[in-house]
């Protein structure tokens, strides 16, 4: 039987806490820990309770989400650490990721679409929507995509992944694609982010919006 995936929640608003407990209180994938009202406390939490994953909300009093993934990211590399905000915002979306966000959720998406991200997060698998690639290709143009190394230096075969990471495509969607194992995917990805010098999958998909694309 697996053992849960243990989740600490961060949101200041007890109503909202208690939506996201219901969403994932019926999923046997995930277990809830403890709850935090700020990002003081989210990062005081973290240490004692060392979660699996951490769900956090932008907007917080004492110290923001943002502030707090940067320095439980630092602490605590090995927590997975999801934003939640209200809106898309690409500056929060950007900066979020800089810090080492795995990931960023709009609390109005449908419960079922919470947990099938949520799902895709642990499992490694989380596709980029084109549209996020999208908005964050400016910001990537400046800076994180300026000093990468030419698309020549990538195989046929990762150009294709590259391809269909840009797609919004799980690791088991591009397996099934190209008939190969879901691992065989897992270890291109990782090559294509040490080769391109890029730190994660909206990197890459980002990637390949300019360059493939």
């Amino acid at each position: 039987m697996m053992v849960p995936y243990r989740v600490l929640i961060a949101d200041d608003h007890p109503h909202a806490r208690q939506a996201i407990m219901e969403i994932l209180e019926d999923e046997p994938l995930f277990t809830i820990v403890s709850q935090a009202k700020n990002g003081k406390e989210a990062i005081d939490l973290c240490g004692e309770h060392l979660p699996d994953i951490l769900l956090i909300d932008i907007e917080m009093p004492v110290l923001d989400g943002l502030a707090a993934t940067k320095i439980i990211k630092e602490k605590y590399p090995f927590i997975k650490v999801i934003i939640l905000s209200v809106s898309d915002n690409v500056g929060d979306l950007f900066t979020s990721i800089q810090y080492g966000a795995q990931g960023y959720l709009l609390k109005n998406m449908d419960p079922d679409d919470w947990l099938q991200y949520l799902r895709s997060i642990v499992d490694g698998s989380n596709a980029v929507t084109r549209d996020m690639a999208g908005k964050l290709l400016y910001q990537f143009r400046e800076r994180d995509l300026q000093n990468t190394p030419a698309i020549s230096l990538l195989t046929p075969r990762e150009k294709e992944i590259l391809l269909l990471v840009s797609e919004g495509l799980t690791n088991k969607q591009i397996a099934e694609n190209l008939f190969i194992a879901e691992n065989t995917v897992k270890n291109h990805i990782k090559n294509l982010l040490d080769k391109l010098g890029l730190e994660n999958r909206v990197q890459l998909a980002s990637y390949a919006v300019k360059y493939i694309t």
